[in-house]
């Protein structure tokens, strides 16, 4: 039987602490004094390890069968880093704990996603039925945060996290393993795989459609306080993103059968082109924002959801934990990093209008090399895919 309802608090717990972390965290690093660029290189820190970690825990995973056990290992490690963030606030104290919880931390989703799917096997389908437990988790900690600073010190953002961390360390001992597919030497090899073209359009799309949201997850929360937006209103405005995105979950089998994924990926791309345009330059429109965030059930649901099922097709059996660890690591991860990264530059240089526009043409970027390098077939494959 599938763990159903032990997956998806393992869910739940790790993408609360997205939601305690990714809105907050730079309020508190604002509060003791650090400037936007030391912010964006710090914060950026999430996204490098998310490069490097994945593909070494997936080859380690994949090499000595202790997939559960480094789940495990990631979260008492994560727990660990953060709790530096305690004890001091010098710029290289804070650049150590933020390197040694990421290092963690970024370890487990990949393998997690492997596990899940693993567990489902053939019902793959149910996959967004208990990934929107996360979603459901990141929207009840950025609420009740959001709602909570507006009355406690910003400090309070570090309890909660921790606490959130401790969950998710709860949890991870709770997953049982799942069977691993036999190693079969008839099996398709990594680089034959890499080497197709729309797999390397598929990554590379990947990579700058993070690329693309570097400058949300990064400065919205300073953006919108800036603007004269409460800490409350900034917890609704992610819980509308986030609402959306469990809508576009919970729909996805639907959408599925009825599109390709190669459509739904286009289509995404194409939403969160107007997305970023919209944000930058309609901060004083209450309307313009919302409808920017309920954008994000496409730039984000949609996108990951049509992705994580492409990828999983076409890394099978064995291969399925480092093509994870690959997707992860090449979006969200230097993806991630370099638009944290470039717009901690562009925010003091150019404005926060212009490093959305920044954000915007990333987006254009991807949506041509997907379109251009993964050409559509005559109808669909049998898996859907086009």
């Amino acid at each position: 039987m599938i763990p159903y309802w032990r997956l998806s608090a393992y869910y739940f717990f790790y993408f609360a602490f997205v939601g305690a972390f990714s809105p907050y965290f730079t309020l508190y690093l604002q509060s003791i004094a650090l400037t936007a660029t030391d912010i964006a290189l710090l914060m950026s820190l999430m996204q490098l390890m998310r490069v490097l970690a994945p593909n070494l825990w997936g080859w380690l995973a994949e090499r000595l069968g202790m997939r559960l056990a480094i789940v495990r290992l990631s979260a008492l490690a994560s727990l660990a880093g953060f709790s530096v963030f305690f004890i001091t606030t010098e710029f290289a104290g804070l650049f150590a704990a933020m390197a040694l919880m990421a290092f963690f931390w970024s370890a487990a989703l990949p393998l997690a996603e492997g596990l899940t799917f693993s567990h489902l096997g053939g019902d793959g389908h149910r996959y967004g039925s208990i990934r929107v437990w996360g979603s459901v988790g990141f929207i009840a900690a950025v609420l009740a945060l959001g709602h909570l600073l507006d009355h406690v010190p910003i400090k309070a953002v570090l309890w909660a996290t921790a606490a959130i961390l401790g969950g998710i360390f709860a949890c991870a001992l709770a997953l049982p393993e799942a069977e691993r597919p036999p190693l079969q030497h008839e099996s398709v090899r990594l680089g034959e795989v890499l080497r197709r073209p729309q797999v390397q359009a598929l990554l590379g799309a990947c990579f700058l459609m993070s690329a693309a949201h570097g400058a949300l997850y990064v400065f919205y929360s300073i953006f919108l306080v800036e603007h004269g937006y409460g800490k409350a209103l900034v917890g609704w405005m992610w819980t509308l993103g986030v609402l959306a995105e469990i809508a576009v979950f919970m729909l996805m089998p639907r959408i599925m059968k009825r599109f390709a994924l190669r459509s739904i990926l286009l289509f995404a791309f194409a939403c969160a082109v107007f997305r970023f345009v919209m944000i930058g330059w309609g901060a004083d429109s209450l309307g313009l924002l919302l409808v920017a965030q309920l954008l994000h059930g496409a730039t984000f649901g949609a996108y990951h959801a049509a992705a994580i099922a492409v990828v999983n097709l076409w890394f099978p059996g064995r291969l399925q934990s480092r093509g994870q660890a690959l997707y992860g690591s090449l979006s969200f991860g230097a993806g991630g990093m370099l638009g944290g990264l470039i717009s901690g530059y562009t925010w003091e240089a150019l404005g926060a209008a212009w490093t959305y526009t920044l954000g915007s043409v990333f987006a254009l970027a991807g949506l041509l090399w997907l379109l251009l390098g993964w050409r559509s077939a005559s109808g669909h494959d049998a898996n859907g895919i086009e």
